[in-house]
């Protein structure tokens, strides 16, 4: 007997006003943390025009944001978390190894801000892809 499911898929599930609210309430707490100007902000949202950041910012309750947007602040959780694992015995760390000069490939002496602030999401992705590595 067929039985009818209200279950979401995870795409509809990101496709809420719900899940753009909570997306962008971490999204600004992150950018509070790491220090990062309201310029900053825009590009590692995707460049987005100052009436459509300001509108962000306020926190509405129903927001739908861009497939593009959603996937930026994905990836900037994802580095979020992997910095929590890694310096698990130091908050500290966690927040400022983003700004810290870093040696490794693909940073080659700048910072993964500087690295991401170039403003591609697929930067934003390898600095992603850099921590699940050192996080293993």
């Amino acid at each position: 007997m067929p039985t009818s499911s209200t279950a979401q898929t995870p795409e509809q599930q990101l496709d809420t006003a719900e899940a753009g609210h909570v997306a962008l309430k971490f999204f600004f707490n992150l950018m509070e943390h790491w220090g990062c100007s309201a310029e900053q902000q825009r590009t590692l949202l995707g460049k987005v025009g100052n009436t459509t950041f300001y509108k962000y910012k306020h926190l509405p309750p129903n927001v739908r944001l861009p497939r593009d947007t959603l996937e930026r602040i994905s990836y900037l959780m994802g580095i979020h978390k992997a910095l929590s694992i890694i310096f698990s015995n130091s908050r500290e760390r966690v927040y400022k190894w983003v700004s810290s000069p870093n040696t490794a490939a693909p940073f080659n002496g700048q910072t993964a801000l500087d690295y991401m602030l170039v403003g591609r999401v697929v930067d934003i992705a390898d600095v992603r892809r850099y921590l699940d590595g050192v996080r293993g």
